[in-house]
């Protein structure tokens, strides 16, 4: 019987998270840079998409880290190991 274990990959979910919270980090960053002044007269000057934008932006950032540096091992189908520790 073989051993072979690889890494969730792209079917990993936090892969998905960075994936989906980095896109609309983008947009918020984009509508924050081409928005006029009546979004900073609604917030007092601060460029709140802007900013949330690259918050998230850093999250998912993080999150891309995550999967990297901790990724998911999954057994190959071919060991039969489908039961918990017993």
């Amino acid at each position: 019987m073989s051993t072979e274990q690889h890494s969730a990959g792209a079917f990993d979910v936090r892969n998905v998270i960075a994936g989906l919270i980095g896109f609309y980090g983008v947009v918020l960053v984009i509508v924050g840079l081409v928005d006029g002044d009546e979004a900073l007269e609604k917030t007092d000057g601060f460029d709140a998409n802007l900013w949330v934008g690259v918050g998230m932006i850093v999250f998912a950032l993080a999150f891309a880290l995550w999967s990297r540096v901790r990724p998911i091992v999954v057994s190959s189908p071919e060991t039969g190991d489908d039961e918990a520790g017993d």
